[in-house]
């Protein structure tokens, strides 16, 4: 459910009003379902909470996610990069033809355009992030090949 707070064409900052008249708007915790990721694009036990759909001016989308031991996702890209806050446990992310990365509760992970990553929780513990992934002509995400449990297990 969204909430009108403000009006934005009632702001004006340091003499520059702003470039459209939208308002202010709040998302209810709780106002949006969760959803179990689909398994052609995650491995293991991932639930997905949109926080905000992309639009003209924000040109990102906003998930929650919460990964169980074990859960990742499959590779993929972004056309404009993605942010990772990790907000509780640890997990892993990791770029093809690399190492892994070890992430916990209070990192963030910046992923530049078209690198072709995963990210998940380890095997012992859960992880949640909040993904922002960047728009570009309309897409936010190209998914791939799942990632094998033989390159999950590798250090």
């Amino acid at each position: 459910m969204k909430k009108t707070i403000l009006a934005a064409s009632s702001l004006v900052l340091a003499g520059v009003a702003p470039a459209s008249a939208q308002s202010i708007q709040v998302t209810e915790a709780g106002s949006n379902r969760s959803i179990i990721a689909p398994a052609q694009n995650f491995s293991g036990t991932a639930a997905v909470t949109p926080l905000f759909p992309g639009n003209a001016e924000t040109h990102a989308t906003g998930g929650l996610v919460n990964f169980t031991p074990g859960a990742r996702t499959a590779w993929h890209t972004h056309p404009a990069g993605q942010m990772l806050i990790i907000t509780s446990g640890r997990g892993w992310v990791q770029e093809e033809g690399r190492e892994r990365i070890v992430v916990r509760a209070g990192d963030v992970v910046w992923i530049p355009v078209g690198v072709k990553h995963w990210h998940g929780a380890t095997a012992s513990d859960a992880m949640a992030h909040i993904a922002l992934s960047y728009m570009k002509d309309g897409n936010n995400v190209t998914w791939m090949e799942q990632v094998t449990d033989e390159q999950y297990a590798a250090p």
